[in-house]
């Protein structure tokens, strides 16, 4: 007889409630259990990593979004074809049912910020997982009822398995102009909205403007870069503290504490650093919770800034998600400026500024998008003079009158256009 979906999520509670204990006991010895275990049951089931499921980290290759995909139908450990998940998540698409699964695995698609699709795969149980996850460590569980606006550009059953009782989710449309979401939002009166800061930042105009009335008692940013200034500006609309969640196709990674830093979730990743300064590095994950589809060694495009953190928890720290490496500007003579700088100098350029894009077209050519318009100088001007400290000569700056946003897509503020 089939265990109740609703059982397996209590089951996965309490399980992840375990492991994190004995992680913040003994760190080492639990990633050691954990790797260990994940070989001989997961692992030893992929076609490409059997051979080698007994064997140390270090045995695995480095992967990215390519070599990824590329090994698709090696990797999975239920004989999926790329081919035939990437038909099903393209009539969901078309569709927008997004209810269809493969012999009961979820099939998801995601455009990602670099605009290469990718796939997932995920089991009922590791739905499951993830439900107790959000519920554990991002929702927070709770005998009162909420209400659950999610944006989002495709849905998914690993989204709606949250809905219960007590939990009652809204699916929002990314593809959807937002005007036609207003009445629906209003009508909802959402506890809780979750959505990628571009997104979120349209919600505060609206509610400026009147055609919004809503008064959420969490707002949670995912999917894209959460800038300083937008953090300040949805508190001061909505007046709660705004939550990160670090998550991707490739699994969720972290949320932020109760000192405000993120937590990487180590008891069931294990995280190398490829370290790009003192303070920042890229993280390279292995996700020993995925069954269907390994996560081994999957190199990220993020930026992460290490931190030490007050919390108590042993986890790694992160204190910003900066950007991406193709966030990253570079320059003749090996010279680069990473994001966070270009974000407080636009930014630091004019008070008026609410809003900016910037567009590296070539070696020494920027275009640059600036709200309002007749700021456009101050931006100019305030960069000019950072790269001037940084010795970086000659660069010519194209005004934008619009942002390059396609609808439903991550929003890049900063873009590093390379071929």
């Amino acid at each position: 007889m089939k265990m109740p979906f609703k059982l397996h999520v209590i089951m996965a509670f309490i399980k992840l409630g375990r492991e994190r204990r004995r992680f913040e006991r003994n760190p080492q010895a639990h990633q050691q259990r954990m790797w260990r275990t994940f070989g001989q049951t997961t692992l030893s089931k992929s076609p490409l990593y059997k051979d080698i499921a007994h064997r140390s980290i270090d045995a695995f290759p480095l992967q990215g979004k390519e070599e990824f995909n590329r090994d698709f139908d090696r990797i999975n450990t239920r004989g999926i074809r790329y081919d035939h998940a990437l038909q099903v998540a393209d009539e969901a698409e078309s569709s927008r049912d997004f209810t269809p699964t493969i012999d009961g695995v979820t099939v998801g698609l995601s455009s990602g910020t670099s605009g290469n699709r990718g796939i997932f795969l995920v089991s009922e149980g590791e739905r499951a997982s993830w439900v107790a996850m959000v519920l554990q460590r991002i929702l927070g569980f709770s005998f009162r009822k909420r209400k659950v606006a999610f944006f989002l550009r495709a849905n998914s059953k690993l989204y709606t398995s949250v809905q219960s009782r007590l939990i009652q989710f809204a699916f929002f449309d990314l593809l959807i102009p937002l005007e036609h979401h207003l009445t629906r939002l209003n009508d909802l009166q959402p506890t809780i909205v979750v959505g990628q800061p571009s997104l979120l930042m349209m919600l505060v105009e609206a509610q400026q403007q009147g055609t919004l009335h809503i008064a959420p008692q969490k707002i949670i940013s995912v999917a894209e870069v959460l800038s300083d200034e937008d953090e300040a500006a949805l508190k001061a609309c909505f007046q709660v503290p705004v939550q990160q969640v670090y998550q991707c196709n490739e699994g969720m990674f972290g949320q932020t504490c109760s000192q405000g830093n993120f937590h990487l979730n180590e008891d069931g990743l294990l995280i190398e650093k490829e370290w790009l300064d003192a303070t920042r590095f890229q993280p390279i994950i292995t996700d020993m919770r995925r069954k269907v589809q390994p996560v081994i060694r999957y190199k990220m495009n993020d930026i992460l800034h290490a931190t030490e953190c007050t919390c108590g928890s042993k986890m790694i720290a992160i204190s910003q998600i900066e950007g991406r490496t193709d966030d990253v500007l570079h320059f003749p003579g090996g010279k680069r400026v990473f994001p966070d700088f270009i974000r407080r100098t636009v930014i630091g350029a004019h008070p008026a500024i609410s809003n900016y894009q910037i567009i590296q077209e070539g070696s020494d050519q920027l275009s640059l998008y600036v709200e309002p318009i007749d700021q456009w100088e101050s931006a100019k001007n305030a960069l000019g003079r950072l790269f001037e400290d940084q010795n970086i000569q000659g660069v010519s700056f194209l005004k934008l009158t619009d942002k390059r946003h396609i609808l439903g897509t991550k929003f890049r503020r900063i873009h590093a256009q390379r071929s």
